[in-house]
């Protein structure tokens, strides 16, 4: 009996470490080749000595597990280093089929105090280390493509969070580059559909070394696997590299301890008509603060609070 990825090959991003490492090990679990790329440096900020060792570490520990995995430890956030990434891929493996969007830092900070290099910094190794690997991923995709005269094989997973759905008060670079991650997936989904490849979002929650802060209050159950374990979250990364996903494209789903939501796309809530040709100030004044001052506490968060993430969230993912 064939594994679902069998024959396929992926990169995953960030792979040295917490989530894409548990992404890594599954997406080898379930037969794809890997190439497990992660800078390396010890420091959430992305401060420290960049290294090798976490990526090699789990490209060993799939191969001792019978898989098959290559390790890259160079920079995403660089433009020609993610080329680089993208090129060992196609060089080792004859194509690239699974592109798995993970790598990130924190500089958490208010808005009023947060340094012009805290914001950059953020956006950089999230959002352009996002839009890098999807760029080459998406150039073999759109070759193979023309070459091939119809639809190939491609899937994209990016991370986003819960810190873009709910709001996160100390990470305004985080949210935005998080929200900026989600307009990136759905624009990708689009441009990349009639190639035959797919993209979508996770938004995970899991205890790693980002959200140790966050989660600290949270004990691990002495029994069983964390709820709050990385290996809740790989499983719907895995089945979304997969063919049975081929369905699902330019969504975005919560995922975390057992459960996986589906959010929807933002609807209207309300609407207003002017009575004359534009609206005036007074006219409203006299519509919507009527509305905003009816609506119930918490009621701006629609399913987003029904999941609990306003009382929950505080940190990023």
């Amino acid at each position: 009996m064939s594994l679902p990825l069998e024959g396929l090959s992926a990169i995953v991003t960030g792979a040295g470490r917490g989530l894409g490492r548990a992404e890594a090990l599954e997406l080898a679990r379930l037969g794809a080749s890997v190439v497990v790329n992660d800078y390396g440096q010890p420091g959430r900020d992305g401060s420290g000595e960049a290294s090798a060792a976490p990526a090699e570490e789990v490209a060993a520990e799939i191969r001792a597990a019978g898989g098959t995995a290559l390790a890259h430890t160079g920079d995403v956030a660089d433009f020609q280093q993610a080329g680089a990434l993208a090129e060992l891929a196609v060089a080792e493996f004859g194509k690239l089929d699974i592109l798995v969007n993970n790598a990130g830092i924190l500089r958490d900070r208010m808005v009023f105090s947060m340094a012009e290099a805290e914001w950059d910094s953020v956006i950089r190794v999230h959002l352009k280390g996002h839009f890098n690997t999807i760029r080459f991923a998406a150039a073999h995709w759109r070759e193979r493509s023309k070459a091939a005269g119809g639809p190939v094989y491609g899937r994209v997973v990016n991370t986003s969070s819960e810190a873009f759905l709910a709001g996160s008060a100390g990470q305004p670079n985080y949210a935005a580059a998080k929200g900026g991650i989600v307009g990136l997936t759905t624009s990708t989904a689009l441009a990349l559909a009639k190639y035959g490849v797919t993209a979508n979002a996770i938004c995970p929650r899991a205890r790693t070394r980002m959200t140790e802060d966050v989660f600290a209050g949270l004990d691990r159950p002495e029994d069983g696997l964390d709820p709050l374990a990385p290996e809740h979250v790989a499983p719907l990364v895995g089945y979304l590299a997969s063919p049975a996903a081929d369905r699902i494209n330019g969504q975005l789903l919560v995922v975390h301890g057992g459960m996986v939501a589906v959010v929807e796309r933002p609807r209207v809530a309300a609407k207003f008509d002017s009575k004359q040709e534009t609206f005036t100030y007074d006219e409203l004044d006299a519509l919507l603060t009527p509305h905003y001052a009816e609506l119930p506490e918490g009621e701006t968060f629609g399913a987003v609070e029904v999941l609990g993430l306003k009382r929950a969230w505080s940190g990023g993912a």
